[in-house]
């Protein structure tokens, strides 16, 4: 497997995984499939942004998965917190995918000089709060029926690993 940063021609795939989750998980809390043209507007917006958007390739390029991040929050107060977003195809998951773009987009987030990362994953997926935990991230919140989909409340898990040891932010 490589984690390499995404392309244009990566879309269709990405645009597959995504409508996937929508359709068929509570790993999206959206109900509306995109297209291909929404997928590259929102690669292009953080492309500008200078945020990453990482995707695991196999030996044959066929993407397995995508991460990326984004600020937590829109004021500049919460400058140094991202929150990120995980993605596996629904043949890749529990091989080792999600684990390897997770370390490849903590790094980034490094690289990027940010602070903390910020998870919120539906409280049910147990899988996704383990890997956080063995990642480094606690739990730091729960926040009861904040969300609905297939016709039931969701609640929602708060977690997050410090990124560096900065005392004071610069």
């Amino acid at each position: 497997m490589i984690i390499r940063h995404a392309a244009k021609c990566d879309l269709p795939a990405i645009t597959d995984i995504y409508n996937d989750a929508v359709a068929n998980t509570t790993a999206i809390w959206n109900e509306t499939l995109v297209d291909q043209a929404n997928r590259l507007n929102w690669l292009s917006d953080h492309q500008i942004a200078g945020l990453p958007v990482l995707v695991a390739v196999d030996d044959e390029d066929n993407v397995l998965g995508y991460a990326t991040f984004g600020p937590w929050r829109a004021w500049e107060g919460y400058r140094h917190t991202v929150e990120h977003s995980v993605y596996v195809h629904k043949n890749g998951r529990r091989k080792g995918v999600g684990r390897a773009l997770m370390l490849a987009l903590l790094e980034q987030a490094r690289i990027l000089g940010k602070h903390v990362m910020i998870a919120g994953i539906e409280s049910q997926n147990e899988g996704s709060i383990r890997l956080h935990e063995a990642l480094g991230f606690e739990i730091t919140g729960h926040c009861k029926q904040v969300g609905c989909k297939f016709g039931r409340w969701l609640d929602l898990t708060f977690m997050q690993i410090n990124l560096d040891g900065r005392e004071l932010p610069e």
